[in-house]
């Protein structure tokens, strides 16, 4: 059996679904390398001709003309020529049949307003597409499979729950030196992304830093949004807010492992790398008891009401103060995800593959 894998992964900007595309490709590369799967089982990741060059290890063939969205929906299935194709990234060819497609949230049905309307229309007819076309529909948590059959998209026996591996987060040596560039003490910060998009909900975390009990306690969020960003958008960022911008995984891992914990206030997540991330180091979480960040996070988090600035602040004081507290969530939380591996993802997918391989040509109607 020939498996084909969406490359346009290989040509887009740096993206979180792009990186779990990456990932999972290494795994079944590394898996087939170790005899996992029968040795005239065949993968190849189809890419377009403005792929960029990674280092070695994936089977890459440039083919086609087009890239982008026409690249896609024209010349991708025309190479892969009606052998099975999975998509990793949640967009696939419209008219796929003999197919699997990763769709990791249902937040552009759940959460709107986190996206353009071009956006959530293209994506959403996709998806539809290919939960109603194709052999079956991947995603990362109980909780977005819950999501997905609720919403009519596809029956609960072709939607596949493959947990995302976080233990890349071990690759890159701490790059320490971040912590003095910003001025940073061990455990006297918190984490998060910066991000303004409703559901992350990432101006309660501001809210929060705003109150005098944590005046002392800085609140990190890393990404491209920055404060003037967060300013133009009516939120006010204090002076313990910082924003180192974009990091390298180095300097990624070292913010992770020293801070008091690592903040996920959304309303609503598919899975949620960020803090699992942190506990694989190490680091406790606190997360909003919303969608999928309980399943994930396990024993490792405290839970803060998403609405309630004080709550954050208690939490956050609990870790500091309370003698064991963070160092119980460390132990239990990086015992509890030490489950979320890329070998196991990549195990689990072949799983999956190997159960509707005797449907290939017999796709829904």
């Amino acid at each position: 059996m020939d498996i084909c894998i969406n490359g346009r992964f290989l040509a887009g900007p740096p993206a979180a679904t792009y990186a779990v595309a990456e990932r999972l490709s290494r795994a079944l590369v590394a898996l087939g390398a170790s005899g996992a799967y029968p040795a005239d089982w065949r993968m190849r990741v189809l890419a377009p001709p403005n792929a960029c060059a990674l280092d070695a290890g994936l089977p890459v063939e440039r083919v086609g003309s087009r890239t982008g969205n026409l690249w896609e929906q024209i010349d991708l299935p025309r190479a892969a020529g009606g052998r099975l194709l999975i998509n990793f990234a949640a967009r696939s060819p419209l008219l796929l049949r003999n197919g699997l497609t990763m769709v990791h949230d249902a937040q552009v049905f759940t959460a709107p307003s986190s996206y353009s309307l071009a956006f959530r229309a293209t994506l959403k007819a996709n998806i539809r597409l290919a939960g109603r076309r194709q052999l079956g529909l991947l995603t990362v948590s109980d909780f977005a499979k819950s999501e997905l059959v609720g919403l009519g998209l596809a029956p609960a026996e072709r939607v596949h729950v493959i947990p995302n591996g976080v233990d890349h987060a071990l690759r890159a040596p701490p790059q320490t030196e971040i912590l003095a560039r910003f001025g940073l003490a061990p455990r006297g910060y918190a984490l998060a992304l910066a991000n303004l998009m409703p559901h992350k909900n990432i101006p309660l975390l501001i809210r929060a830093f705003a109150r005098p009990a944590l005046a002392g306690m800085t609140l990190v969020l890393v990404g491209g949004t920055g404060r003037a960003a967060f300013a133009a958008a009516g939120v006010t960022a204090g002076a313990n807010v910082v924003f180192p911008g974009y990091v390298n995984d180095g300097e990624m891992r070292a913010l992770q492992e020293n801070a008091l914990a690592v903040c996920t206030p959304s309303l609503t997540e598919g899975f949620g790398l960020p803090p699992v991330e942190g506990l694989m180091l190490g680091t406790p979480a606190v997360i909003a008891p919303c969608g999928a960040l309980p399943e994930v996070c396990g024993p490792g988090a405290l839970q803060a009401d998403p609405h309630d600035p004080s709550a954050w602040e208690a939490a956050l004081l609990r870790l500091r103060d309370e003698s064991g507290l963070r160092a119980r969530l460390a132990r239990d939380g990086r015992a509890f995800v030490a489950r979320f591996t890329w070998h196991a993802a990549g195990r689990r997918l072949l799983e999956v593959v190997d159960t509707v391989a005797a449907s290939r040509g017999r796709c829904p109607p």
